[in-house]
C-alpha cells in the first residue's frame, strides 16, 4: 500500500488534490475519506453525485466529514427530469435492479470528471470486509451495462437522455485504465476495516449519524432494498450483507438469523417512503402500486452485454488481473 500511496502523491504534485473519492455519506465512503486523509496522508477531492435521492442524514454526514477533515467538496447534480424519466422507465420494465439509474450516474460522472481533469486515481469504498459476498446477478444486474440501460429507456422512456451521464464497459474498463492510465483504487482492502469500529470512530470524532442498514443513505435505495426487492421479488439484500460480515468475523450466524426475522424498517416508514417516491417521480401512489403488482421481469428480458462481462471476467482471471468492482 505504501508504494501505491506514493504513486498517488506523485501524481498530485502541483495540483490542488491528488485523487478523488466518491462520497455517498454511507459508512464505507465516509470511513475511506477519513483513512485517506488521516492515515494515508492523501489530499483527496471529495466527489459527490446528487441524483435527487439524498437523505438529510447523508447530506449532514458528508458536511461533517468534509468540514472536520478540512477537505474540499465537489458536487455534481444530475439533471432531474432526465433522471426521473429513466427511473420511471426502470419501474415500468419490471426488472429487480431499479437502482441502476442512480448507480450508473454515480460512476459515469466520476469517470468523466477524472478524464476531463486528468485525475489519475479514483478512490472508492468498495471492499472485501463488508462486501466479500456479492448479490446474485438476478438480484442486482450490472449497473454499468449501458446497452441494457438504453434499451429499457428506449422502450419505456418519454424523453431523450441528453445530459444524463452514460458510461460503457469498453470505456471505463479498458480505455480509461489502460489508455488514459486512470486507476480505480479500493484502499479499504489494504487497511484493517471493522464496520462496528469504523462507525464508532466516525460518531465520536465527527458526530456522524449511523443508518439502520447498509446503503440507506439514499432514500431511494432504502425504499428499493428495504421494501421493493423483498416485497416484489423476495430478495433480501441483508442476507448477502450479513453473509459478508459472518465470513469476516464481524457477526455470528445466530445474530444474522435474529436480525432477518424483523423487516428492514417499520410499516409506517414504508408507507411514508412509498408516497415520497411516487410524489418525487410525479406519479400517483396507485400508479406506483401498479408497477409493484405487474409481472416480474429479468435482465434477460432486455438487450444486454452480459456476454461481454462473462468473457471479460474469464480473460482477466486467465491473465491474473483483478476481477471485481462496481457492477
Amino acid at each position: 500500500m505504501h508504494d501505491l500511496v506514493e504513486k498517488i502523491k506523485r501524481a498530485g504534485v502541483g495540483k490542488d488534490f491528488d485523487c478523488i473519492i466518491g462520497m455517498s455519506g454511507g459508512i464505507d465512503s465516509s470511513y475511506l475519506t477519513y483513512i485517506a486523509k488521516e492515515t494515508l496522508g492523501l489530499r483527496p477531492l471529495v466527489f459527490h453525485v446528487d441524483a435527487g435521492w439524498n437523505s438529510q442524514e447523508a447530506v449532514n454526514n458528508i458536511e461533517k466529514l468534509v468540514d472536520g477533515l478540512g477537505l474540499d467538496l465537489y458536487t455534481e447534480v444530475i439533471d432531474w427530469e432526465e433522471m426521473r424519466d429513466l427511473q420511471l422507465a426502470f419501474f415500468k420494465s419490471g426488472v429487480p435492479h431499479i437502482d441502476t439509474p442512480q448507480d450508473h450516474a454515480f460512476f459515469a460522472t466520476m469517470y468523466k470528471f477524472a478524464e476531463q481533469y486528468n485525475v489519475k486515481y479514483i478512490l472508492t469504498g468498495a471492499n472485501l470486509s463488508t462486501e466479500c459476498v456479492r448479490n446474485p446477478l438476478e438480484w442486482m444486474y450490472y449497473q454499468s451495462d449501458s446497452i441494457q440501460l438504453r434499451d429499457i429507456h428506449r422502450r419505456f422512456g418519454a424523453r431523450p437522455l441528453v445530459r444524463y451521464p452514460v458510461t460503457s464497459i469498453l470505456w471505463h474498463k479498458i480505455f480509461l485504465p489502460y489508455v488514459k492510465r486512470i486507476k480505480v483504487v479500493r484502499p479499504l482492502n489494504y487497511v484493517p476495516y471493522i464496520k462496528q469500529d469504523a462507525v464508532k470512530l466516525l460518531v465520536e470524532k465527527f458526530g456522524w449519524q449511523p443508518y439502520p442498514q447498509k446503503h440507506f443513505e439514499s432514500r431511494f435505495t432504502r425504499f428499493y432494498e428495504g421494501y421493493w426487492l423483498p416485497k416484489k421479488f423476495g430478495y433480501d439484500t441483508r442476507r448477502v450483507q450479513f453473509s459478508s460480515l459472518i465470513l469476516t468475523g464481524q457477526m455470528t450466524r445466530q445474530e444474522a438469523l435474529e436480525k432477518l426475522v424483523t423487516p428492514p424498517y417499520d410499516e409506517a416508514t414504508v408507507a411514508q417512503d412509498f408516497e415520497y417516491v411516487a410524489t418525487k417521480l410525479g406519479i400517483s401512489v396507485t400508479e406506483l402500486q401498479g408497477y409493484m403488482d405487474a409481472p416480474n421481469k429479468s435482465y434477460k428480458d432486455y438487450r444486454s452485454q452480459d456476454w461481454i462481462y462473462t468473457l471479460g471476467a474469464r480473460v482477466m482471471k486467465a491473465l491474473g488481473l483483478e476481477v471485481g468492482g462496481k457492477r
